[in-house]
């Protein structure tokens, strides 16, 4: 598939969603994603209100489902979500629950292989399941502990490429990316390229990040969609 560069609204209030969504789709965005600040400040309403206003681009409700995943994912769904995320480290039915209200309600489920034991298991799990993505996740907290213990911050990038080879289906690589290391995802074989905190969004307030934001991220789409992605 070709690159596809989606924006993480990593916020908290609708106003704000909405004005930073119409500004990523003005300088290229593909997906806009409702993140889980959001969800949890807004919820379904904020998926609503993305849905009224963005008719026709694809809406990722970052859930981070653990358990009741059926219900959420078809709530999720009828709000105006086309995808939705479940965690890897849920129970196995969880899983199929939520795979199973995304075909029911025409919805595509990504699956998060955050703090597996083994991420190349994880990603490859969630896939035998029946999700239609892998994210490729090292969490905001892990990265942060770590890095104030001194010791060297891990990336996703570390084993992306094993991810993206035990697998038959897109990934997506999510944690503490530089813009420099996300426009080259594609390059690992992963062609769905997240934007969020902290390259568009305060990591710390989570509110928009200052500065020409449409400007960098309208350079950003730009270089991941000159890209091809490579078969490993």
């Amino acid at each position: 598939m070709k690159p596809i560069v989606q924006i993480s609204l990593d916020l908290t209030n609708i106003d704000e969603a909405l004005e930073t969504a119409a500004m990523a789709l003005r300088a290229g965005v593909d997906w806009l994603e409702a993140g889980t600040p959001l969800i949890l400040a807004e919820g379904l309403h904020g998926v609503r209100a993305l849905r009224k206003a963005f008719t026709n681009i694809p809406i990722v409700a970052d859930l981070k489902t653990m358990d009741g995943g059926y219900l959420e994912a078809e709530m999720m769904a009828k709000a105006g979500a086309t995808h939705v995320v479940v965690m890897a480290r849920a129970h196995a039915e969880t899983v199929k629950c939520v795979v199973k209200a995304g075909k029911d309600f025409g919805c595509k489920v990504m699956g998060d292989n955050m703090i597996s034991e083994n991420m190349i298991d994880g990603a490859k799990w969630l896939e035998d399941l029946g999700c239609d993505y892998v994210i490729h996740h090292i969490g905001y907290d892990e990265r942060r502990g770590i890095a104030a213990a001194g010791k060297r911050m891990p990336s996703p990038l570390d084993q992306l490429r094993e991810v993206v080879n035990a697998v038959k289906i897109p990934v997506q690589a999510v944690g503490g990316l530089s813009l420099e290391q996300a426009i080259q995802c594609p390059k690992y074989g992963a062609p769905l390229v997240v934007l969020g905190a902290p390259l568009t969004i305060d990591a710390d307030a989570f509110k928009t990040a200052d500065g020409n934001l449409e400007a960098s991220l309208r350079m950003i789409c730009e270089a991941v969609h000159a890209q091809d992605v490579p078969a490993f």
